[in-house]
């Protein structure tokens, strides 16, 4: 069993706030492939990262999807798509093996 997480921010880097529809979107295509999503839309979760030229900081929320395995391909295509979608240089996905009791 997979656990894939992929991070989002809430603005754009001009700090205009992301349209819901985006995540709503987002999760609707989840659905879709792997019948169910949770999203972790906590408040504040924040991720900082550095660019080279200064610190960074991005509010934040997590989705995170369960599935039997990781197609690599599919979740690499949909990653550029978010990139795209929300204007970032770089979204985070990750996955991890689990077990499920």
């Amino acid at each position: 069993m997979c656990l894939i997480e992929v991070f989002l921010p809430l603005s754009y880097n001009d700090g205009k706030k992301i349209e819901r529809s985006k995540f709503v979107d987002l999760e609707e295509n989840l659905i879709s492939n792997f019948g169910g999503v949770t999203v972790y839309a906590r408040s504040p979760a924040f991720g900082s990262y550095d660019d080279g030229e200064q610190r960074q900081r991005d509010e934040i929320v997590v989705v995170e999807v369960m599935t039997e395995k990781f197609d690599r391909e599919w979740w690499l295509k949909l990653r550029e798509e978010l990139e795209r979608s929300f204007e970032q240089k770089e979204i985070l996905i990750r996955f991890s093996s689990i077990s499920q009791l």
